[in-house]
């Protein structure tokens, strides 16, 4: 989350414990079904309607996975108690990401300070120094659901 919308979110009123003020789960899950049918109608894309609260959290899982690599992570991540939960998510990244190839972004900090800031940047430390003092970070480039890069 950025400091933006962590400055945003902490200006809104605090009314109840939670972001948004639902009296209960079952009403946050009518108005979003709602808007669900209303955007699928609005774009012409009946496959919205298939789109429920928990395929949200099976997208995240499956893109954090992709990007770590790492199952006990995500499984603790997602609280699973049996690691058979999870390798769901190993399969579907291997499905959903069969043909792409992992691209990065590559860049060089010369100073103790350009490498604080790309790893807050969430970069990842390659290797050491070179002959010219920069060492190498990485971090993969996001994908999106329906890119081809």
């Amino acid at each position: 989350m950025s400091e933006g919308l962590a400055r945003k979110l902490g200006s809104l009123p605090k009314t109840s414990e939670g972001v948004f003020s639902y009296a209960n789960v079952d009403q946050l899950e009518k108005s979003f079904l709602r808007q669900r049918k209303r955007l699928a109608h609005k774009l012409g894309n009946p496959r919205l309607v298939s789109i429920y609260m928990h395929t949200f959290r099976h997208w995240k899982a499956t893109t954090k996975y992709y990007r770590t690599r790492g199952v006990l992570y995500v499984m603790q991540f997602l609280g699973h108690k049996k690691i058979k939960n999870t390798l769901l998510y190993v399969q579907l990244t291997n499905s959903i990401f069969q043909d792409r190839d992992d691209k990065y972004i590559c860049k060089v900090a010369k100073t103790a300070q350009e490498a604080v800031q790309l790893v807050e940047l969430g970069f990842e430390y390659v290797t050491g120094e070179y002959h010219d003092g920069g060492k190498l970070f990485k971090k993969q480039k996001l994908l999106y659901l329906g890119s081809q890069s």
